[in-house]
């Protein structure tokens, strides 16, 4: 099975003006850094008999900043994890949390019945349940033999 790598521009770009300041102004000085607004959360598609089941994965994510909906069996989660304030400069040396709008879109294996859908949010998890619709029963038709 091949490895997917996701390429972020915008993640790289901040990277490389990191790497340019480091050595220009030497270890001892880092700029303040701006917020990332490129980014995608992880998330696990699984099937039951009677349900697809979502998670996602939204550490530090408040529920009211999150937005679900599905149009033409996409499901599209989005929102924005904001940055946490402090009064204290800090000189940071690394920075890998993400901040910033999100969005991920996710093309649904099979019909579902959007007003039965829930989400549920537990230890920075969204879990989004979204039920199968019934299929319709195929009616079989028996070929006769003419005699």
């Amino acid at each position: 099975m091949a490895d997917l790598t996701i390429w972020r521009p915008l993640q790289e770009l901040r990277k490389e003006m990191d790497r340019i300041w480091q050595e220009f102004f030497g270890r001892s000085y880092l700029p303040e850094r701006w917020e990332i607004v490129e980014w995608a959360p992880a998330v696990d598609v699984s099937e039951t008999e009677d349900a697809v089941i979502v998670k996602a994965d939204l550490p530090g994510v408040k529920p009211e900043n999150i937005e679900i909906n599905i149009v033409d069996n996409v499901l599209t989660i989005k929102g924005e994890k904001k940055r946490e304030v402090e009064e204290k400069k800090e000189n940071f040396y690394r920075v890998e949390r993400f901040y910033g709008s999100f969005m991920r879109s996710i093309q649904l294996p099979t019909e579902v019945e959007i007003d039965k859908v829930k989400a549920q949010y537990k230890d920075g998890v969204l879990k989004i349940t979204l039920p199968k619709k019934p299929e319709e029963k195929k009616k079989v038709i028996k070929v006769e033999v003419e005699k």
